[in-house]
């Protein structure tokens, strides 16, 4: 009997590990290391248009809106994740980047039956989030068919906010909605329909290169390194001080001294460093280059 789902990639069954369940435990692993191996491949299949989203997330963080991320099962449970790693990284408001998931908090450690099929709640969703047209919404759905994360990119879209869809098959319905999408085609998983596997490996790649490289054009990173990090712990105060360093090359004790008189704010006491300038002025030289360490810098260098 045919069922629509019969012609997803996601949902095939993948003729390469046929008969995992005879193999050795070692033969297992190198099977499952061997299908992990073509993800990186097919995420760099859809550069362009991760670079065409990357973008546009930009151009609405900028601007001062939010990215959110609607997902179901484990496509929510990887929104959510990236999008919680974003504030202690990268110094945002927690609701700049927020993960939401088909059910609620209660579906990030427990299934909620049924969550995943309401277009109609993925919607209530949305409003209830208060989108507007200066946010972007991703909608993660391997299937790329999901009722729910459908529901929220169909009313982000109506709204007006930009909608960006992340699925692990091409044509899918998600396609609709979305201004940006990105389908990336992994191959069957290696046990039939378990799309945390590889598909999840997938989006996985294709979140952090969205709020990684975001960032950095944001002006949260200076040459490889986080420096709008909030040190709200003890190891984050030891990364702060460390970053201080690595950047400008001090010592540490110059480093820790620096991020002391810049009230412990890691970018300003590299700008104090680097460019012999007072908390005061390295604040007002990172305010007009929006926040970004190498402009402010550059910037007193053509003063001087």
């Amino acid at each position: 009997m045919f069922h629509i789902l019969d012609s997803l990639t996601t949902e095939r069954q993948n003729e390469a590990t046929r008969n995992i369940d005879r193999m050795s435990t070692r033969q297992m692993i190198e099977l499952i290391n061997g299908e992990d191996r073509l993800i990186a491949d097919a995420v760099a299949s859809i550069i362009p248009q991760i670079t065409d989203a990357v973008e546009a997330i930009v151009q609405r963080l900028r601007g001062g809106g939010r990215l959110i991320y609607m997902g179901a099962g484990s496509s929510g449970r990887l929104g959510i994740l990236d999008a919680s790693e974003c504030p202690p990284t990268y110094g945002t408001d927690p609701q700049t980047v927020q993960g939401i998931i088909a059910g609620g908090d209660i579906a990030i450690k427990s299934a909620v039956e049924g969550a995943e099929d309401n277009d109609e709640l993925g919607m209530e969703d949305i409003r209830n989030l208060q989108i507007t047209s200066a946010d972007i919404v991703v909608g993660i759905s391997a299937s790329g068919r999901t009722p729910y994360v459908i529901g929220a990119m169909k009313e982000a879209s109506t709204i007006g906010a930009a909608v960006i869809g992340i699925s692990n098959n091409r044509g899918c319905p998600m396609g609709n909605y979305a201004d940006y999408m990105l389908e990336c085609d992994v191959g069957p998983e290696v046990v039939l329909g378990s799309t945390r596997m590889k598909a999840g490996t997938a989006q996985k790649m294709i979140l952090n290169m969205l709020t990684t490289a975001s960032m950095i054009r944001l002006g949260k990173v200076y040459d490889n390194i986080m420096v709008d990090l909030t040190p709200s712990n003890e190891k984050l105060v030891w990364r702060a001080k460390r970053t201080i360093q690595m950047a400008t090359g001090v010592s540490d004790e110059k480093a820790e001294q620096a991020f002391e008189d810049s009230h412990r704010h890691v970018k300003k006491a590299i700008v104090m460093l680097l460019a012999d300038v007072t908390c005061e002025e390295a604040g007002q030289l990172l305010e007009r280059a929006e926040g970004n360490v190498r402009t402010a810098i550059e910037s007193k260098e053509i003063q001087i």
